[in-house]
């Protein structure tokens, strides 16, 4: 049926979750070892306040959170992704993750609702740095300008960033296919997209290994591994 309604679909959405890069091998920072923290909690160390309060604290996690990042790669379903965006299968992807592993894997059209961790940036003057810069011996902290040097991350208490909203915004208006993939459907405003989609008229599934708030509404759930579902599609697209 998701091989069928892609092909079908003048413009199809993807929108990915932490499930989408925990099948990469990527521990989702929530989970993460409590002990590392000294016993905080690591959403603590994802705030804005955490830089004013605790920088030394929350450099170390950032650092964690980038070789963390470094230490796995794309998995077969964002390749999958990739060769459907390159098909003209998909025409964007809306992801909540911040690692890189969308644009790793070579697609183009991508909406980071909560930034790039693949990249840093200066809090003062907004230059860009690559992220390998945090592991440096002498990690790179400091701009030429004197500001902060951050992850480009959204922190809790941060706007979502202007940019990647409206472009994902201006896909939903013309969406005809809705297609969620590993995500818990929780975290708001990124949950609405799904029931934007579904007013909009167009065809939601869900893929994620647990039942989600949305799964009454959408046309399709499926509780399978993502790499596995799109591999199955991907191989009856072929029969099309």
């Amino acid at each position: 049926m998701l091989a069928k309604w892609l092909r079908e679909s003048n413009f199809s959405i993807i929108f990915t979750g932490a499930g989408m890069s925990t099948e990469s091998g990527l521990q989702d920072f929530r989970s993460a070892d409590r002990g590392m923290w000294n016993n905080r909690d690591p959403i603590e160390l994802a705030s804005i306040e955490a830089i004013d309060t605790n920088r030394r604290e929350f450099i170390r996690f950032y650092q964690w959170r980038i070789q963390e990042m470094n230490a796995h790669r794309p998995n077969e379903g964002h390749h999958i992704i990739t060769d459907w965006e390159r098909q003209g299968l998909i025409q964007g992807i809306i992801t909540q993750n911040v690692e890189n592993y969308h644009e790793r894997s070579g697609s183009k059209q991508i909406a980071k609702l909560h930034g790039d961790l693949g990249t840093l940036r200066c809090m003062s003057c907004n230059k860009r740095y690559e992220s390998h810069l945090y592991l440096e011996p002498q990690a790179m902290t400091t701009c030429s300008c004197g500001g902060f040097i951050r992850p480009n991350v959204v922190l809790f208490g941060e706007m979502l960033p202007r940019e990647s909203l409206e472009r994902a915004d201006r896909w939903m208006e013309n969406v005809e296919l809705f297609i969620v993939l590993g995500s818990s459907l929780r975290v708001s405003p990124a949950n609405q997209y799904p029931k934007q989609a579904k007013l909009n008229g167009a065809k939601l599934v869900i893929v994620n290994r647990e039942p989600t708030p949305l799964d009454p509404y959408a046309d399709l759930v499926i509780h399978e591994s993502i790499g596995k579902t799109l591999r199955e599609a991907n191989e009856a697209l072929k029969s099309f």
